[in-house]
């Protein structure tokens, strides 16, 4: 008896993907909204401001497409492998890159400055900077070559009450179903951001490596829409908007691979998943922005006024926090705490920032329990208008 089918590659019609551009007329007029408030709003900033943006947004992108598949590496040390490559003004004595962060930056760059077509030559070569300076979960893995086994297949729980999830296609089909996605990646016109999500699905559903295939799918799909961003550098970063629906990522991947739950190759589901991700790492490109505006305008605001060195660096820290993240507001504790002085000098130094509307009184708050905020209203650029 013919064993049943269950992955979507086992479909007669794969690998033509099912769905409807319509459906997704919505969602793509919001992302479009979106890129066009976000290369507004860059132009907006000075060199320097611009540079600060790029290397937190690709710094997030490396650390969080890691983190997806269980790896966590050091902000620090990918923020200088990141800064080594695009900040001029990068001070070697501060440098915290490893072979390993340097590698994953100088992929992420390959992927948005260099519009070449994709081959499989630089694919293999992403793979080999991707994994060379990384222990993997596999004894031995073929570097910069596709897998050379059937059984490949993605497995949770423990030994003995393992779920299989999903099972690659036999290998000796990778190299003509690679060949088919990179020439829709080059060829066709279709949408990049519906473009960007079948590459995605595409590529993990090949799964042609014996490690790294998530990574590289993310890595493909930044491509495809910086390709054709407009932008030399790209403002969004997708990997973070996926780490923090991690298990809705998985899920989504699934059931669209799984023909029990997707008997006609239907993709919508995936492509509406993907489409709301890219909406919302744009969506925190906007707020980045809008932070980096705020500091701007505040300090510009109170550039005239005479501060001391204490106050200066209770008001940057607070300019970092300026969502109402630090922890309900500043007190004469926290002063005290930041700044090292006695609570009578941290009284005398709050009440001067108060005086020079540096910092406000936060409504409801009195006596011993008094907290402050930044007094930063009307300075934010709503991107919601």
């Amino acid at each position: 008896m013919q064993n049943k089918k269950k992955w979507i590659w086992q479909h007669k019609e794969y690998p033509a993907f099912k769905y409807s551009v319509k459906e997704f007329i919505p969602k793509l007029t919001l992302i479009a909204e979106n890129v066009g408030r976000v290369k507004a709003l860059i132009s907006l900033l000075d060199e320097k401001e611009q540079d600060s943006i790029k290397i937190d947004i690709l710094t997030s992108e490396i650390v969080s497409t890691s983190a997806i598949e269980g790896e966590h590496l050091s902000r620090d040390s990918v923020r200088s492998s990141i800064g080594k490559k695009l900040d001029a003004h990068f001070e070697g004595t501060h440098d915290k890159s490893t072979y390993h962060t340097d590698a994953l930056a100088n992929i992420l760059i390959d992927s948005i400055q260099n519009r070449e077509d994709l081959d499989l030559v630089r694919l293999h070569k992403w793979h080999i900077s991707l994994l060379s300076h990384t222990p993997s979960k596999f004894t031995k893995i073929e570097l910069g070559a596709f897998r050379s086994y059937d059984d490949m297949q993605i497995v949770s729980g423990s030994i003995g009450k393992e779920k299989v999830h999903y099972v690659a296609l036999p290998y000796k089909k990778i190299p003509e179903d690679i060949n088919s996605l990179l020439d829709f990646i080059n060829i066709s016109d279709e949408n990049i951001y519906i473009k960007s999500a079948v590459a995605h699905l595409w590529f993990v559903t090949i799964h042609p490596y014996d490690d790294g295939n998530g990574r590289i799918a993310r890595i493909i799909g930044d491509y495809v829409v910086s390709k054709n961003f407009g932008l030399e550098y790209k403002y969004f970063n997708i990997s973070t908007a996926i780490a923090k629906n991690r298990r809705s990522y998985y899920d989504k991947l699934e059931k669209t691979q799984n023909l029990s739950d997707n008997p006609n190759l239907e993709c919508s589901q995936w492509i509406e998943w993907y489409l709301d991700m890219f909406n919302n790492s744009l969506e925190e490109t906007l707020n980045i922005i809008n932070k980096v505006i705020t500091k701007t305008k505040f300090w510009d605001r109170i550039r005239d006024i005479s501060l001391n060195a204490r106050q200066l660096k209770v008001l940057r820290k607070l300019l970092d926090y300026n969502d109402g993240e630090f922890k309900g507001g500043l007190t004469s504790k926290k002063y005290v705490a930041m700044t090292k002085v006695s609570i009578a000098t941290a009284k005398r130094d709050i009440q001067e920032l108060v005086k020079y509307e540096c910092i406000c009184q936060i409504e409801g708050s009195q006596g011993r329990n008094v907290k402050y905020e930044l007094s930063i209203h009307n300075l934010c650029y709503n991107h919601k208008n």
